[in-house]
């Protein structure tokens, strides 16, 4: 493996004052590997941000992480695995995620379904799909909008080349009895994969 040295890539004067000599290596952008689903509801007389929602996430089991959601693509390596029984204070969780909130007697609904996508030429799995629905609208319309959602993005530059197979829909939906009321359902990365450049 070629030696880097930070000097190499950023000559600038931000730099100065910083040792240059240790080598390292290129990293490629990391690839999500392993993922659990889970879902949550919560309601608070108090708040939605640390209310609510907070709530939403310790019944997800996922309160103590800091979270941050992705859009709607899933790699190909990526595998499911059973939900952890705990995680690390203050971890990072990379999600993607549907979430909902609202008002005492205000049903609250989130939704997410998601696909893969299988190569017609070699039948390998390409990667999957993922559309995140969240309202105050009823259960029924909820799977409507997530259906069309994910044939709309099937449609919209994979159906040429893929099959969609094996959709699955993880829904969460309730009427607070508080003041604030949230429902999510989430996919989380627990693992990467990381290319090295040479």
């Amino acid at each position: 493996m070629k030696s880097l040295f930070l000097s190499d890539y950023h000559p600038g004067s931000s730099i100065e004052g910083l040792d240059l000599s240790p080598n390292g290596f290129m990293l490629g952008n990391r690839i999500p590997k392993d993922y659990f689903i889970t879902t949550g509801i919560g309601e608070s007389d108090i708040a939605v941000h640390a209310g609510s929602l907070h709530l939403a996430l310790k019944s997800a089991g996922i309160e103590k992480s800091n979270i941050i959601t992705y859009s709607s693509i899933i790699p190909g390596i990526a595998t499911e695995i059973d939900k952890p029984d705990t995680t690390m204070h203050g971890e990072v969780m990379e999600c993607i995620m549907a979430m909902a909130n609202g008002e005492k007697g205000e049903r609250v609904s989130a939704g997410i379904s998601y696909g893969w996508l299988i190569d017609r030429k070699s039948g390998q799995k390409y990667g999957g799909l993922v559309c995140e629905h969240n309202g105050n609208y009823p259960e029924d319309e909820l799977e409507k909008k997530l259906d069309a959602s994910i044939h709309e993005l099937y449609n919209n530059g994979f159906e040429q080349d893929f099959d969609l197979i094996d959709i699955q829909t993880i829904k969460q939906t309730f009427v607070p009895r508080k003041m604030y009321g949230t429902a999510l359902v989430a996919i989380c990365f627990t693992s990467y994969f990381y290319p090295i450049k040479v």
